[in-house]
């Protein structure tokens, strides 16, 4: 299911670049209204219905948001365990090392009021 999600959801951002890419810009027509050919439309004016290129954008930019959710829950659902879960088999593969025979030897330790102090540094004369 993720998988399936993960390519729809590429698929429409690469759809969503392109269509954003392709349409014309509100600014575009700026410079026609103020006396740069004739134009029938005003600065400011209603554009009247919405075009067909802002409807498929408008309806891929819910479909973008919609996977991007559903990524995330999906994500955020599936987690696997904990990283704690490890713990108790490091214990087990140290009784099984014993058991067997197998000497383990620790890591030393020091302890804070054990460790040697640091030396002071010497005067050059």
């Amino acid at each position: 299911m993720t998988t399936i999600l993960t390519v729809a959801h590429i698929s429409v951002c690469l759809f969503l670049i392109i269509i954003v890419l392709l349409q014309h810009g509100q600014g575009a027509d700026a410079g026609a209204a103020f006396g740069g050919g004739g134009s029938s439309q005003s600065l400011l004016g209603a554009e009247g219905p919405v075009p067909l290129m802002n409807k498929i954008t408008t309806i891929s930019a819910i479909v973008f948001m919609i996977t991007s959710v559903s990524l995330a829950y999906f994500s955020s659902t599936s987690s696997t365990g904990s990283m704690m879960d490890a713990v108790p088999q490091a214990v087990m593969v140290e009784k099984k090392a014993e058991a067997a025979g197998e000497q383990i030897v620790p890591m030393p330790t020091v302890a804070p009021e054990e460790a040697p102090a640091p030396e002071a540094p010497k005067a050059q004369e």
